[in-house]
């Protein structure tokens, strides 16, 4: 079965992103669209699709549960393979959608295939259990890395993810106040949503203008 894609910003962009969603919303989400359209507006391509038990919930009245991340690797290699881009490729994804990601980075990369990884609100340990990490594939990652994250972030606070052991090709762009969407909290940070896609994208654009590939 062929992949489907969703796609914003200009076709002939010099940067395409390929963005999972995370385990509970789809592509089309209003996290999903925020963060594809801030990077649209700031000249990037970006093309979002779906893991098939999330198509399936389009489907019927059915929720099924995500399945075990490292079963959605092989839906993941089709989309980077169906993926038709120029230029500089960077894949990624929303949560569990960019680790998923940062699983196969490391092949892809040495492949040719990818330039860099983005993940969006990076999900460091399941909510409530900051001591069941998984990071231990990002110790020894060789592809240029960026992690979008919220100081408040539940699946990695700032504090929290401050002594993880990440590979150097790693760097993380905290947003101040941030939740996993990276949304603050105006009245205690003084920023707005709009406010941290801004960096956001800003801050995708100037690293990604910096990849080779």
């Amino acid at each position: 079965m062929s992949t489907s894609f969703l796609f914003s910003g200009p076709d002939n962009a010099p940067v395409t992103i390929l963005l999972a969603h995370g385990a509970g919303g789809a592509m089309d989400s209003p996290g999903m669209e925020r963060f594809s359209g801030a990077l649209a507006t700031a000249g990037m391509r970006v093309g979002r699709f779906e893991f098939a038990y999330m198509a399936e919930r389009r489907k019927s009245d059915r929720r099924p549960p995500p399945p075990k991340a490292e079963t959605l690797i092989p839906e993941y290699l089709a989309a980077v393979r169906e993926l038709a881009a120029s230029g500089t490729v960077v894949i990624g994804g929303k949560s569990m959608g960019g680790r998923i990601a940062s699983m196969v980075a490391d092949d892809l990369y040495r492949s040719g295939d990818i330039a860099g990884l983005l993940c969006l609100g990076y999900p460091f340990h399941p909510m409530g259990k900051p001591t069941q990490l998984r990071t231990a594939h990002l110790t020894t990652l060789k592809t240029p890395t960026l992690i979008c994250q919220g100081t408040r972030d539940p699946f990695g606070t700032r504090e929290e993810v401050a002594d993880c052991p990440l590979s150097p090709e790693i760097d993380i762009f905290w947003l101040e106040d941030g939740d996993h969407d990276l949304k603050p909290r105006k009245a205690f940070s003084g920023f707005s949503v709009a406010d941290h896609m801004a960096a956001m994208a800003s801050r995708v654009g100037a690293w990604a203008a910096g990849l080779r590939r």
